[in-house]
């Protein structure tokens, strides 16, 4: 399939462009017609440089369970509590059993099952945002799954349903949007070591886009059943301009399950 037939590499309408044509990423953010932010466009995650990656990791290469070059990766996809210290890591100590055992275990992407947020927002593969007044659609490529958050000034639901994406709901302080996420089920990995989360969790998430090309994102983690204490991590998006995402369906793709049996 030639890159035409994608629709990639498509000039998008709107976009502020330099004098030689290229997407000037720097420009102002757009504003939607109710003069907040526009977040809509493609992202992808800011990779972690790649030296910074290897002194926290070692060799990545060799436990490439994502099929990605770990070139693209962030360091919260792999250790969403790579900032604290051993010692001062909020896991709870009967959970640290659940992240040994994880790590004999096949990473959920693997078997076709979401990551959840806000690992998805981690993982070195684009996701499309379509923004409306009242709704904004969060769509994944590598997982094909879309988030719904509601901006019509609803609450989340008191009694929810335990979901892979949870339920969310937005609204707007100043030019940053604020998600309030709750209602998961406790299958998810918050990352590929296999930190767990409860049905308890509670995510909030902060997106400033701070100019056309960067969208900063801050997500804070509660659930305490898992942790002893709520924490946050900040990364920022980069928009791929004159881009989309494609489709991905995880049954036709898999080659891996064949290779790893029961696991």
């Amino acid at each position: 399939m030639n890159a035409g037939a994608q629709w990639l590499n498509y000039p998008a309408p709107g976009t502020p462009r330099t004098r030689d044509g290229k997407p000037n990423l720097t420009a102002p953010a757009p504003r939607a017609a109710n003069g907040k932010p526009d977040l809509s466009g493609v992202w992808q995650v800011e990779p972690t440089p790649a030296d910074e990656l290897k002194r926290l990791f070692g060799d990545l290469s060799v436990e490439n369970v994502l099929g990605d070059t770990s070139a693209a990766y962030s360091k919260y996809l792999v250790n969403i509590l790579v900032d604290f210290k051993p010692n001062d890591a909020p896991l709870r100590p009967e959970f640290a059993d659940v992240v040994r055992q994880r790590a004999k275990e096949v990473y959920p992407l693997t078997r076709c099952l979401p990551l959840g947020t806000p690992g998805d927002l981690v993982l070195p593969g684009p996701f499309k945002m379509i923004q409306t007044p009242g709704l904004m659609l969060v769509r994944n490529e590598y997982e094909n799954t879309f988030r719904q958050i509601y901006a019509d000034g609803r609450k989340v639901p008191a009694d929810p349903e335990p979901l892979w994406l949870g339920y969310s709901v937005g609204k707007w302080e100043g030019d940053t949007l604020v998600v309030d996420s709750v209602g998961f089920n406790d299958k998810g990995w918050l990352d590929g070591m296999g930190h767990p989360r409860s049905e308890a969790l509670h995510v909030v998430e902060r997106f400033h886009r701070r100019d056309f090309g960067h969208l900063d994102v801050e997500a804070t983690i509660d659930d305490p059943k898992v942790y002893t204490r709520a924490f946050s991590i900040k990364f920022t998006e980069l928009l791929l301009p004159d881009s989309d995402v494609t489709e991905y369906f995880c049954d036709e793709n898999e080659k891996d399950q064949p290779h790893i049996g029961g696991k």
